[in-house]
């Protein structure tokens, strides 16, 4: 979600103005994490090449992440399903295939 920045004024009896600042549209969950060094190292680095803060970086990742999550395969062979059986050994099928049967079972 990008980050919107919305300043409302508000004057007070005592004429006063006070400044209210938002920066999101919605409300946001604050939570802390612990990041190996290098991977904290890392993503000062992109925040810094991007010019975005740390979070909006993080909430970048997070729902890249999610989103991709839902579309990844239950198993490796609801992901490979489609290419099984696509491929030649140059052999007809072994199951079959006597010469390849003698002494299978004993």
């Amino acid at each position: 979600m990008p980050s919107v920045t919305r300043i409302t004024f508000t004057r007070l009896e005592s004429g006063i103005v006070r400044a209210a600042v938002r920066y999101y549209r919605s409300s946001m969950a604050t939570i802390s994490l612990k990041l190996p060094q290098p991977l904290a190292d890392l993503l000062e680095e992109r925040a810094r090449n991007q010019q975005k803060p740390k979070s909006v970086l993080v909430r970048e990742f997070i729902e890249r992440g999610l989103e991709a999550g839902s579309s990844r395969p239950a198993s490796f062979h609801e992901g490979a399903k489609s290419k099984c059986g696509i491929g030649s050994s140059g052999f007809r099928d072994l199951a079959t295939n006597p010469a390849h049967l003698e002494g299978f079972g004993q």
